[in-house]
């Protein structure tokens, strides 16, 4: 098996994987403490329209989602705060447009995308090195941002009114925190892809919430979470040959679903010491 550490695939292969944890472990708590689960699945189907974008402009389709996702994401909040428009409403017709448009782009653009379903899909064991560029910068600046503002938008996620009375920007941090969301979705586009991002955004962020409630120590557990999850998923797949994304995703289930039988299983033991007790 370490000898598979001699491929530089593999090595870019663990190092997009550590990356993408940083990133979903950061942004990913605010998703999971906010309740931000479903903007995120709209700003993450979303992003295949800048995926055709970048295929029909003939520049990195990776770049293309960047840009197209971000300006996704600050006309959803605009239309939330602004025209006063229903979130639910915004986010089915953003999925659906979204994706839409990256279809007719892929259709218009001349010749075959030949690793177009590694967008939908992910496939972790083909990033390149100049994603894994683009994928550092993006950290970088999601980890400075958040390093920046990491008390106003505790604040913000969670009690906005209180947010309100001590006079914070609300409308502006919850538009930064939508841009945030949509970078670390188009990093986890080429580690889980399109279709299986808000899984690897919201399952390490959900299990390191069972365990504690500290805002700070949730983003570690999760990116250590996420971290391991991607590893494991790798592993099994370079082993199995079987999608890397859909491997890892099942690794991360797999676990949510023992945090969430370790807990309740706790709560069945003190439910039990307390009836004794009585």
């Amino acid at each position: 098996m370490l000898e598979v550490l001699g491929f530089e695939f593999f090595r870019n292969a663990l190092l997009a994987g550590v990356l993408a944890s940083i990133a979903c472990g950061i942004i990913g708590t605010y998703v999971v403490v906010r309740r931000m689960v479903s903007v995120s699945g709209g700003i993450s189907h979303a992003a295949f329209g800048g995926v055709g974008l970048g295929y029909y402009l003939g520049i990195d389709p990776l770049l293309g989602a960047t840009v197209f996702t971000v300006a996704t994401a600050l006309g959803m909040g605009a239309l939330e705060i602004r025209a006063r428009q229903q979130m639910d409403t915004i986010i089915g017709a953003v999925w659906a447009a979204g994706m839409a448009l990256g279809i007719l782009f892929v259709y218009l653009t001349p010749g075959f995308a030949p690793d177009l379903f590694s967008y939908l899909f992910g496939n972790i064991l083909l990033v390149p090195r100049g994603d894994i560029l683009l994928m550092a910068v993006l950290v970088v600046i999601i980890v400075a941002i958040v390093g920046l503002f990491y008390l106003e938008f505790q604040a913000v996620t969670f009690d906005p009114d209180y947010a309100r009375v001590m006079n914070l920007p609300v409308e502006r941090l919850s538009l930064l925190l939508l841009v945030l969301v949509a970078l670390t979705v188009v990093m986890l586009i080429r580690v889980v892809g399109i279709i299986l991002v808000i899984a690897l955004l919201t399952i390490p962020a959900a299990i390191s919430r069972l365990c504690t409630g500290r805002l700070w120590s949730m983003m570690l557990l999760a990116t250590g979470l996420g971290a391991l999850f991607t590893l494991i998923g790798i592993g099994l797949s370079y082993v199995l040959n079987v999608p890397s994304g859909a491997t890892i995703i099942l690794v991360s289930t797999a676990a949510y679903a023992a945090a969430l039988g370790i807990r309740g299983g706790r709560s069945v033991r003190l439910w039990r010491d307390t009836q004794k007790s009585e």
